[in-house]
């Protein structure tokens, strides 16, 4: 259902997805429109690294309830940033690149 919010934001479900190989899906929203994603450049980090194991990525699944797709682990992503994904992409690579970096950094405790 399209929503929009006091800041004339509009809101997106996925209502579909299809895997369309390697670690793309083809997602279809509720206003209609289709993208096709390429995960690959996010997969990175201790989250987000387990789903570079293809068996993993692609036990994918549409939770109707929140209106976006599902991974194993609660992994999930906004519907509206998937439905915008041109205009987020690079700066959720950044900031993951951000956390992997400050996270090497930290030594470990013995």
């Amino acid at each position: 259902m399209i929503q929009t919010t006091g800041y004339a934001t509009e809101l997106f479900d996925v209502i579909a997805f299809a895997w369309e190989g390697g670690y793309t899906l083809r997602l279809e929203f509720d206003d209609g429109t289709e993208r096709v994603i390429n995960f690959a450049p996010i997969l990175h980090g201790p989250l987000w690294g387990t789903l570079q194991n293809i068996d993993l990525f692609r036990q994918v699944r549409l939770d109707e309830e929140i209106g976006t797709i599902v991974w194993p682990g609660g992994l999930d992503i906004d519907p509206t940033v998937l439905h915008d994904w041109t205009e987020h992409v690079a700066h959720i690579v950044e900031k993951r690149k951000q956390y992997i970096s400050a996270s090497a950094q930290v030594p470990a405790v013995a």
